[in-house]
């Protein structure tokens, strides 16, 4: 009987244990997207006070722009855990979740976990405003350029808080989540893979920005005009003018 009663017991288990196995959970445009938007928003704000390298910064972060501009299109059309629908939870998701956390039993997920959702979308918000800003502080000028330089400081606040809750995360789930979001591949139940990758989709995201970077920052960049670059060469013929208005004035 008990024999009988353990081989029940062994053909239920798997039955009601989900099964939890390294498998591919991001796809490959919600990768490329991420490294892409690290590099733009590393780039540009390294160059941000930067003599000589104003078309690279401005390269940099109409890049950060317009890969946020993709990830929105692909969080309502992507593949499932890309989807805004499957990580954007109310506030009561987003409370329990922290509960979770301070009890230290937080319930682990396939993909962003409450809190990491809404910061997803701060984040995407943040480097759309950004890039607004930085537009309209190439094409209008000075007016704009405090604002531009409040939201990059708010964006680079948010992105070490997120640097850190990955780190935090990392270690209570023991997983690295840094990983993950190089090769993919999650511990997670094996019914919520990934069972579409689009590899060639990530692939021409990459090109079309590396692409960009090549035109924006080459010779022939169309980033070293703007009103800043007006002011500087009417600046500069300014002087030049007065320079020779004083020499004439010595002769």
């Amino acid at each position: 009987m008990n024999a009988t009663l353990n081989a029940h017991a062994q053909a239920d288990g798997p039955a009601t244990t989900p099964t939890r196995a390294k498998v591919p959970i991001w796809d490959a445009p919600v990768r490329a997207m991420h490294w892409l938007a690290v590099l733009s928003f590393a780039g540009a704000w390294l160059t941000a006070e930067a003599d000589g390298w104003r078309a690279v910064h401005i390269s940099f972060g109409f890049s950060l722009a317009g890969v946020m501009a993709l990830r929105v299109l692909w969080g309502l059309v992507g593949s499932r855990h890309a989807r805004f629908a499957s990580f954007v939870r109310g506030p009561r998701a987003v409370l329990a979740h922290f509960r979770g956390l301070a009890a230290g039993d937080a319930e682990p997920h396939s993909g962003h976990n409450p809190a990491g959702g809404w910061a997803v979308l701060a984040l995407i918000g943040l480097s759309l405003a950004v890039g607004l800003s930085g537009w309209l502080t190439y094409t209008q000028g000075e007016a704009f350029e405090d604002v531009h330089e409040l939201v990059a400081e708010g964006l680079l606040a948010l992105v070490g808080l997120h640097v850190a809750a990955v780190v935090m995360m990392s270690w209570l789930s023991q997983q690295n989540l840094v990983r993950a979001m190089v090769g993919g591949r999650k511990v997670a139940p094996a019914a919520d893979a990934n069972p579409r990758p689009h590899r060639g989709l990530g692939a021409l995201v990459l090109v079309a920005v590396l692409a960009f970077w090549a035109w924006g920052m080459g010779p022939a960049t169309p980033f070293t005009g703007g009103m800043d670059g007006e002011r500087a060469e009417s600046q500069e013929r300014g002087e030049h003018g007065d320079r020779a208005r004083r020499d004439h004035d010595d002769d």
